[in-house]
């Protein structure tokens, strides 16, 4: 086969995607991999489901695209009208767009033009959090605050400043209560707030469940509601990034219900489109929208691919499924199985620290001593080798290594398709126990 694509690495050759099955990808030479990550959270209803398919055949028999400098269209309405109907409390627009680091990138340029908008051009600042990830774009580079990612690209990035993460399993105090933790690790923000002026801050952003960089890290109760609280009263917009951890992977529509907090902009992509077509979203407040209604009338911002009529269709047959068979009840029930079943294989393995997350968005911490929670030695990419493992298992996961300061620490993200059963839940376990005994005798 002729070698011309440039991948995500220049070495090594990945097996051949060739077919879809429910939950499980089959390659060019017929291994079957069982999806336990859904890519990276993404391919929430597996790989072929019939109803998504039908709905993506119909909007191409009808039209594929059409520039929305010109047109909108009926998918596009209609989706954004289904995402607030679930919406939080206040959320009242939808922007569409094509990815998660696009809705990043959108929202920090929308909160930006906001305070311009309403006459307060000095607030510019965003505050987010270390170790979070929200993109790849430069924008979303530069809030993420995982430095592996975002070293080489330094001098290109926006200053933004980060706070302490909500990482309860890392950071917690003996004798100090979740709530104590929570409201001390919240408290970092009015502080740096403060300490830059709030006159001159425009947002902080924060994952609700940390995906990608920490491995499904929920925050601990009460945390979210003081983060709001803190905002409101130095009038700082909140955003939540759900691109990872929203659309129904923790067990609810949205993320942050699970805490009761409403944020003033959310960002969501992957399970919005189940993998079926590209699609993210900004969802936005009244208030924002109204403001810039009654200025300038014109988001300065925009791309060529945003509302795309066949993304837009097969987003909205996506929630369809899930709202029509259940399936978020069915996340927390698979995501309660699957948790169980986590600490019956691994939760006393001398290796394993934590076994962490809500609903079908679950992480593992590996250390090198339990009762220490000393990690591994970078060097020895233990996380790299239990991909390989798992995949050579026919296992797919998402390991990511510098879960404590982006160079140290390695975790394991699970975030399999919410049609997972009960005997593939037992299939995921037996797989991922054995890639990574495997990995450790590497």
């Amino acid at each position: 086969m002729p070698d011309h694509l440039f991948g995500r690495t220049t070495r090594g050759r990945l097996p051949v995607a060739a077919q879809g099955e429910g939950c499980y990808i089959i390659d060019a030479d017929g291994k079957r991999y069982l999806d336990g990550s859904g890519g990276a959270a993404v391919s929430c209803l597996g790989h072929s489901d019939p109803d998504v398919r039908a709905a993506l055949h119909d909007q191409l028999d009808r039209l594929a695209f059409a520039h929305t400098g010109f047109f909108t269209s009926e998918p596009a309405e209609a989706l954004a009208d289904m995402l607030i109907e679930q919406a939080p409390e206040g959320i009242d627009r939808v922007y569409l767009l094509s990815g998660g680091s696009e809705a990043v990138e959108a929202a920090i340029k929308l909160a930006r033009q906001y305070f311009l908008e309403i006459g307060q051009p000095q607030r510019h600042r965003v505050i987010a959090r270390r170790q979070s990830y929200h993109g790849n774009t430069l924008g979303a580079l530069a809030a993420g605050g995982n430095q592996w990612r975002r070293a080489q690209f330094a001098p290109l990035l926006a200053e933004v400043s980060h706070i302490a993460p909500c990482f309860e399993y890392r950071d917690r105090t003996e004798g100090e209560s979740q709530w104590e933790y929570g409201q001390r690790v919240a408290n970092e923000l009015e502080a740096e707030i403060e300490r830059l002026g709030p006159q001159t801050v425009m947002a902080f952003i924060a994952e609700p469940v940390v995906g990608a960089t920490l491995g499904a890290v929920p925050a601990v109760p009460g945390y979210l509601k003081r983060v709001r609280e803190i905002c409101d009263r130095h009038g700082v917009l909140l955003i939540f990034d759900e691109v990872m951890c929203g659309m129904g992977r923790t067990g609810h529509l949205f993320a942050c219900a699970e805490d009761g907090v409403a944020p003033d902009l959310i960002t969501i992509a992957k399970g919005l489109g189940a993998g079926y077509q590209p699609i993210g979203a900004l969802l936005t407040s009244k208030r924002i929208f109204d403001a810039i209604d009654a200025g300038s009338g014109f988001f300065q911002h925009g791309h060529t691919y945003m509302g795309h009529a066949m993304a837009a269709a097969g987003a909205s047959a996506v929630l369809r499924v899930i709202q029509e068979r259940g399936l978020l009840e069915q996340v927390r029930t698979r995501g309660a199985q699957l948790h169980n079943a986590l600490q019956a294989a691994l939760g006393q393995h001398p290796y394993v620290g934590d076994i962490r997350g809500r609903g079908l968005f679950r992480g593992l911490e590996l250390v090198a001593d339990r009762d220490s929670k000393a990690p591994f030695d970078p060097a020895r990419k233990l996380h790299a080798k239990v991909k390989a493992a798992a995949m050579d298992e026919g296992l797919i996961c998402y390991p990511m290594g510098g879960t404590i300061d982006g160079m140290h620490g390695d975790h394991i993200l699970l975030a399999p398709p919410f049609i997972l059963t009960e005997d593939q839940i037992g299939e995921l376990t037996g797989k991922l126990s054995r890639a990574i005994e495997r990995a450790l005798a590497a």
